[in-house]
């Protein structure tokens, strides 16, 4: 369900974004319809999610909160009193940090740094990028089942953070195709499954009693280190702060996807139960 939830995620992004800018300038086959018509199709389409909640039926049992204990200081002191909760949120924070720091210069690296055009990086980032998400998805939903959520998470990262070399590689190369392709291609496969086996992880370690807040509250944590990177990454590679090669840059990031790995491997048994409880 969290590979289904990520790829519908993926789509909608499609949707929302390239799908939104050819309804309203148009293209040779679809009439442009202007922004206000096409806000009402978006707005149509987020309708559909509307409509689904209210058929949807109620999870059975008393899991609705009822007054404001119930829906904010209930789950806020049932996570924070379980034992290395700080820790838990920490690893959650650090788990995908390695992963957006390569992502928030890629493109600027791979125009500027390495001299591909922008149509080579769209088809690569966008078109090609996106079906290795995907297929990465998918693959990491399918493999979570086998091997449960602590080696998914862990294996995963560490793809994630070999996937970071990449980009040297390509730094080192230059502008070489073959290698743009199988580095793009290859991290959105490992970034996919990584994804897959995260939002995973963030379920489980919602309480069934308070999931809409601690889900929301786990979620709005991990997005703190890819807000928090990009700012980064361009000191990092400015020329007037630290003028940080391409290679070193994208080691580093390598180097920052491994603190989440060391406290994943700490937190290994919390992880493995968490994992049992909603299995």
């Amino acid at each position: 369900m969290s590979a289904v939830f990520v790829v519908g995620y993926r789509i909608a992004l499609i949707i929302a974004g390239a799908f939104a800018l050819l309804l309203a300038a148009g293209t040779s086959w679809l009439p442009a319809i202007g922004w206000q018509n096409t806000y009402l199709v978006m707005a149509a389409f987020m309708a559909v999610g509307i409509v689904c909640t209210f058929w949807a039926k109620e999870p059975e049992g008393e899991l609705a909160p009822k007054n404001l204990q119930e829906a904010f200081v209930g789950p806020v002191v049932e996570f924070f009193t379980r034992p290395g909760a700080v820790i838990l949120l920490v690893l959650v924070v650090l788990y995908k940090v390695g992963d957006a720091f390569a992502l928030s210069l890629s493109t600027p690296f791979m125009i500027r740094g390495v001299g591909f055009d922008v149509a080579d990086v769209a088809y690569a980032n966008k078109v090609m990028a996106l079906g290795a998400t995907l297929v990465g998805v998918i693959i990491g939903g399918a493999m979570m089942i086998r091997m449960g959520l602590y080696k998914s998470l862990m294996l995963f990262g560490i793809l994630q953070a070999i996937s970071n070399l990449g980009y040297m590689w390509l730094a080192v190369a230059g502008k070489d195709y073959f290698v743009l392709y199988t580095v793009v291609g290859f991290d959105n496969l490992a970034g996919g499954m990584g994804t897959a086996s995260f939002v995973a992880l963030q379920m489980a370690l919602c309480n069934h009693r308070y999931t809409a807040f601690q889900y929301a509250m786990i979620s709005a944590l991990a997005a703190l280190g890819r807000v928090y990177v990009g700012p980064a990454a361009g000191y990092m590679t400015d020329p007037a702060y630290l003028a940080m090669s391409w290679e070193s840059f994208f080691f580093v990031t390598f180097l920052a996807a491994l603190p989440g790995l060391v406290l994943l491997y700490f937190k290994r048994a919390t992880v493995e139960a968490a994992d049992k409880a909603i299995s």
